[in-house]
């Protein structure tokens, strides 16, 4: 729509609904006609929920709720008072706000409203939960027509004021990278490391004075900027050092012949300022304009997130970052798929029941109890970069704070005997960092968000509140989390969460000093070390440190932690020393928001060691599991540990991986190479063999192996084309600086793996998508060869095609088996040798074969469509659709499974306790 079709639009809706408004009766139509005629939704009753059901004791129902945008919409009668206490079935006398937070608190976190809008059908009152104490924003329905632009957060799925928020940060971290590289030129050598700490400092520094002269810290705007203004690019330099000085002297210690506009400025405290040896450069025309101008004029710092543009600031700041073209953070939504389990969910609910008490009295009473525990509350991030994730939850927790004093002065007019209102302070809050900018960084950010929530408060308690001095400062140690005592950074008896993203590195990626610390963390008793990934050290640091503690713990890792060998050798002794899991959010794309966009599949597991009866919480994509307990493989079943076994668990046939033929290329050709060579030397046309791996079979589009290791020395003298590949194999083996392949140069036509059934084999891919509810798995004749990059289970039968190829055993697949990135990774000693097969009856296993075949004739109807096609849910035949749900009928008849009633996690469930039975005296 255009900008003159919606004014009209928001017109024409305002005038039919003028004077409309009974509550129950006409909400929904009001809504539904809102976002259809104004805002142009196609749809709206597929954009909108109306009466979702919230339980508080009792059964409530929310009036509206947009998932997409995370609206809640609490609706009133025409002419009644938006800001007027009503009574509740409880007794509690809220008002329409916060009847709406009631409901919000009991809501799963993902789906926490952004915005709380309540409406008497002549007016909105819209709330911003990012400043949950801010001032409503009200729009009149008699002002639709000019002011409709400011609802249209109802339909924009990322809200104008959050894109500000990132946008600023991002280029305030532009604006960084700007003036880093205009001033590394200005060392006289730019490599020494003296002079890269000074540099990063005096970014700092900088970046410090511009947010807060636009913040209002130093006195007056633009404060920083009318100083310096005063100086060319000759004296630039020296003026900047007097007034670092300056900021770093209290003002009775101050010369007193100072000129008034250094004078003015405040005592900044600590020891941003404090190092005189920092090495600063000449400035140039260039650099004086970028910060006069671009930096001061043109931008406003104060309007930054702390949360993001911390990251982004140390991204520029970072030589690593920075040679790999990329600003990287996470995204706020990611740490609060963090911080809302482990901590902040609670702390909500616990407010909201305060705030929900009919008494004032006991209101204030409550809420001065739950800011002594705010300020209680202690936390560490034990790989804490930038400091995020730590500056996020002091910002989440000061809202909070902020929630509760609004509560507390509420029958207050003026406060001026209020001294200090504020008890949540950033010492609360450790880190420990091996990254000197980042420490520098991470202080900075939580400096920056104590200003920005500062600001806030004094809105709510009506005084003058003084941020500078500086008064309390994050506790954050520049030193390696895995060598360094962590109670050196918080004594654990008064820790409360650990929380954090440590880094991934995979087992096969470390160094040899990272290879050295995970040995050193785990000992030489602890199993099967060199097969854990770098982050394994935090799970076993943060267990180590929380022990005899009622510390709750919170990480972020690749999925390798939940899934294969990894479940075993990582989980089964923590949990011997009492861990359990108290939530979990199953693998996901974590994404940083940065220009790189690195994508990652992270799982997110909560835990502790001390006694916790509660329900745990799985988080599955949007759904949100409560469950009794959370196994090592973020499921709800037993604790079942499924280690590397070489041989099955069962009687059926043994598997095993293709041929690897270590030949260089020489024996493997595509179809057009083939042909020719064939064309060339034409007796070689007997010795090639269709070639299947992981892509030639799914994608049905083989290449060829020419195999010559049962062909005669006679025979191999007639090929002279032949004969020199075989020579080429020769010397390829000889060259390697490995034994095996040497030797293997003794038989240049052999393969190091051969692997060649002589009847009918079944083919299963090594890595397969994660969109197939079904891997493909074929049956192969013995004249196809398969590569290393596929498994092979010779001498099977349709029997074990079909039980393979169901839901059951794709459901214990996706369970255990390992990840490429999300892709499906099967293997042999973890998936196969350890899937507990039915004991079926021969007329069960009769039906299991029909439905087998059934699989196979579906197939054979579509002879142009590769399994990639077939097996793509979009455009799955219905025939091998139906065919697939038969052949899965009939293998969860032979396991005693419930067709109707059985979940895929209930099947997993399942599937492990036979597991555990099968293999109770092995242990």
């Amino acid at each position: 729509m255009t900008e003159k079709e919606s004014k009209s639009a928001a017109k024409s809706f305002a005038d039919y609904w003028h004077g409309k408004g009974y509550e129950k009766g006409e909400s929904q139509p009001f809504w539904l006609s809102l976002l259809r005629d104004v805002f142009g939704i196609e749809h709206p009753e597929q954009f909108i929920e109306f009466e979702d059901k919230v339980f508080l004791g009792h059964t409530s129902f929310i009036d509206g709720y947009i998932p997409e945008t995370r609206v809640l919409i609490e609706q009133k009668k025409l002419g009644a008072n938006l800001n007027e206490p009503i009574k509740q079935s409880d007794g509690a006398m809220l008002t329409p706000f916060q009847q709406a937070k009631r409901y919000a608190a009991e809501m799963p976190y993902s789906q926490r409203p952004r915005w709380i809008v309540t409406c008497n059908f002549a007016s909105f009152k819209v709330y911003d939960m990012e400043r949950p104490n801010g001032e409503p924003e009200t729009i009149l329905l008699k002002d639709l027509e000019r002011e409709y632009y400011r609802l249209k957060f109802l339909v924009d799925v990322k809200s104008d004021r959050l894109k500000k928020e990132m946008e600023l940060s991002i280029q305030a971290g532009d604006l960084v990278g700007v003036l880093y590289d205009l001033l590394i030129k200005q060392y006289k050598d730019p490599t020494d490391p003296y002079s890269l700490r000074s540099l990063n400092m005096l970014c700092v520094r900088l970046v410090f004075c511009l947010y807060a002269e636009d913040a209002g810290v130093f006195g007056r705007k633009n404060m920083f900027h009318d100083y310096m203004a005063q100086f060319d690019a000759k004296n630039f330099r020296k003026a900047l050092i007097e007034l670092f000085q300056v900021l770093d002297e209290r003002p009775e210690e101050r010369d007193p012949y100072l000129t008034p506009e250094l004078a003015e400025f405040p005592y900044v405290n600590g020891g941003l300022f404090a190092d005189e040896n920092v090495e600063i450069p000449l400035f140039t025309d260039e650099i004086r304009k970028v910060i006069l101008s671009k930096a001061s004029d043109d931008f406003d710092w104060s309007q930054i997130s702390p949360t993001i543009f911390g990251a982004v600031f140390e991204s520029t700041l970072n030589p690593e970052t920075r040679r790999s073209g990329g600003m990287h953070y996470t995204s706020i939504e990611n740490i609060h798929k963090v911080i809302d389990p482990l901590f902040l969910d609670e702390l909500t609910s616990e407010l909201a029941e305060i705030s929900a008490k009919p008494v004032l009295k006991e209101r204030i009473r409550l809420a001065k109890e739950f800011q002594t525990k705010l300020a209680s509350l202690k936390f560490l991030d034990p790989a804490c970069g930038s400091g995020n994730f730590l500056t996020e939850t002091y910002l989440a927790l000061r809202r909070l704070e902020n929630e509760a004093l609004a509560i507390i002065y509420s029958d207050q007019g003026v406060f001026g005997a209020v001294v200090q209102p504020i008890k949540v302070s950033i010492e609360q809050f450790c880190g420990i960092e091996i990254n000197d900018f980042a420490v520098t960084v991470a202080r900075t950010a939580l400096w920056i968000a104590e200003s920005q929530m500062m600001e806030e408060t004094a809105k709510i308690v009506h005084l003058e509140l003084d941020f500078l001095p500086l008064k309390t400062g994050a506790v954050i140690a520049e030193a390696n989390a895995l060598t360094i005592d962590w109670n050196d950074v918080c004594p654990k008896e008064e820790l409360a969460f650990i929380m954090g993203n440590p880094p991934f590195v995979g087992a096969r990626l470390m160094s040899k000093e990272q290879k050295k610390e995970v040995f050193d963390v785990f000992g030489n008793s602890w199993k099967n070390v060199g097969d854990l990934d770098y982050v394994a050290c935090w799970y076993k640091k943060t267990v180590d440190f929380m022990q005899g503690t009622t510390i709750r713990a919170a990480l972020v890792s690749t999925n390798s932690v939940s899934q294969g060998a990894t479940v075993a050798n990582l989980w089964k002794p923590l949990f011997e020393r009492g861990v359990h899991i108290d939530f979990a959010h199953r693998t996901f794309r974590w994404d940083s928001e940065s220009t790189g966009k690195a994508h990652v599949h992270c799982v997110i597991i909560g835990f502790s060691c001390a006694p916790n009866d509660k329900l745990k919480v799985i988080y599955d994509a949007e759904r949100k599991l409560l469950v009794n307990h959370i196994n090592a493989y973020l499921i709800d079943a037993d604790d079942v540990w499924v280690m590397s076994r070489q041989h099955p668990v069962c009687d059926v046939p043994e598997i095993g991986i293709g041929n690897q033929p270590i030949d260089d290329g020489n024996y493997l050709f595509s179809e057009e190479e083939k042909n020719d060579f064939i064309r060339k030397e034409p007796l070689s046309e007997q010795y090639f063999h269709p070639w299947y791996g992981s892509q030639e079979f799914i994608n049905q589009k083989p290449r060829f192996c020419l195999w010559l290791g049962d062909c005669s020395p006679a025979e191999l003298r007639k090929m002279p084309l032949c004969l020199k590949r075989i020579e080429a194999v020769r010397a390829f083996r000889e060259a390697s600086t490995r034994s095996s392949t040497i030797k293997l140069a003794d038989k240049p036509t052999r393969f190091q793996v051969e692997n060649m059934p002589t009847t009918n084999f079944i083919i299963i891919p090594k890595v397969s998508s994660e969109r197939r509810k079904y891997i493909p798995i074929g049956l192969m004749s013995p004249d196809c060869f398969a590569s290393d990059l596929v498994f092979l289970i010779p001498n099977a039968t349709l029997y074990h095609f079909g039980v393979l190829t169901s839901n059951v055993h794709m459901a214990w697949t996706r369970a255990v088996c390992g990840r490429l990135e999300m892709r499906y990774r099967y293997s042999k000693d973890i998936v196969y040798n350890n899937f507990i097969w039915p004991d079926a009856t021969d007329a069960q296993k009769d039906a299991i074969e029909r439905a087998a075949q059934a699989i196979l004739d579906a197939r054979a109807l579509y002879p142009d469509s590769s399994l990639a096609d077939l097996y793509d849910d979009t455009v799955m035949p219905k025939e091998l659709l139906e065919a697939h749900r038969a052949n899965d009928r009939a293998v969860m008849a032979a396991y005693g499974f419930s067709v109707k009633d059985m979940t895929e996690s209930s099947c997993v469930a399942a599937l492990m306790t036979m597991y555990r039975d099968a293999t109770a005296k092995e242990r």
